[in-house]
């Protein structure tokens, strides 16, 4: 078996609910079930309120899981382990092996960058603090930022906020690397420089990556595999080029429902599933429940 054959995260049977203002309980996501290779990147993608983000919060810890499991391997184990009900010590040793970049970088304001950068280093391993300049450098170069280092986030462009969380997300060379919607609020010239500086890392750290995005343009770009998500369930996972010939064909040439639901998606149409009367009180639905459990 190959690396790339390797299975690092194994999902299986994945069900998260939250309580409601009303007291019913609401299900977010339904029996979600894929594993995720070493070494390759994989998006997970769907409309707002499809579960996207409670399943990237599901799968770094932060939410409990209702049911099912979630099985990590990093180099280190000689068996998987299972995250759910784990206690809180055992977890932190696991996500020492995670990277995380969130949505808006969450670059801390009272730092400088390279300050930013240096804190994993400083809380989660015994370097000396020469050690830690060098891989601050280092890891400012990888993502073209050194010159900035001594600078404030107020003093950062929207991009520059996204390559420098890179490079923290980085400092403790994880195994796995998770995006939080990372061409969100890019400008397209941007975004395609982020997304080439994903594949770039990719490949030079020889890191999993698991994107979270419904960015289309990003996802096609960077992706080796794609799971598509709606209403809480898996329509879809596979090579980029499956959901390639998906998005290509003609919407009235495919034969299911959920085909022609991720056509649309895919291409961004007015008309479909995704849009009738039926669909879009659904989707509603979760919105609202998305924004509920944020408070």
């Amino acid at each position: 078996m190959t690396e790339a054959d390797e299975v690092v995260i194994s999902i299986r049977n994945l069900r998260k609910s939250f309580r409601g203002r009303d007291g019913a309980e609401h299900v977010v996501l339904h029996d979600v079930t894929f594993d995720v290779h070493r070494g390759e990147t994989i998006i997970i993608m769907g409309g707002s309120g499809c579960g996207k983000s409670t399943l990237l919060n599901c799968l770094i810890g932060e939410y409990d899981i209702s049911a099912g499991a979630v099985h990590y391997r990093t180099r280190d184990m000689e068996t998987p382990k299972n995250i759910v009900g784990m206690q809180e010590s055992e977890l932190n040793e696991i996500r020492k092996r995670f990277g995380i970049l969130f949505q808006s970088g969450a670059l801390f304001n009272s730092m400088t960058l390279a300050e930013n950068v240096a804190l994993p280093l400083k809380e989660h391993s015994y370097v000396d603090p020469e050690i830690i300049d060098i891989v601050v450098t280092l890891k400012l170069q990888q993502v073209h930022m050194l010159p900035h280092r001594d600078k404030m986030p107020s003093m950062l462009s929207g991009g520059q906020k996204k390559r420098a969380g890179l490079a923290r997300a980085t400092v403790l060379d994880p195994e796995i690397l998770f995006y939080d919607e990372p061409s969100a609020g890019l400008d397209p010239v941007t975004s395609a420089a982020i997304d080439e500086l994903i594949i770039d890392l990719s490949k030079k750290l020889n890191v999993t990556s698991i994107v979270v995005t419904h960015e289309m343009d990003s996802a096609f770009r960077i992706a080796d595999r794609m799971v598509m998500l709606d209403h809480g369930r898996v329509l879809k996972i596979g090579p980029r080029a499956d959901f390639e010939r998906l998005r290509d064909t003609p919407i009235d040439d495919l034969a299911t429902h959920d085909e022609k639901l991720m056509n649309q998606f895919l291409n961004g149409l007015t008309r479909g599933p995704l849009t009738d009367a039926e669909g879009l009180s659904e989707f509603e639905k979760l919105l609202v429940l998305s924004e509920e459990t944020k408070h």
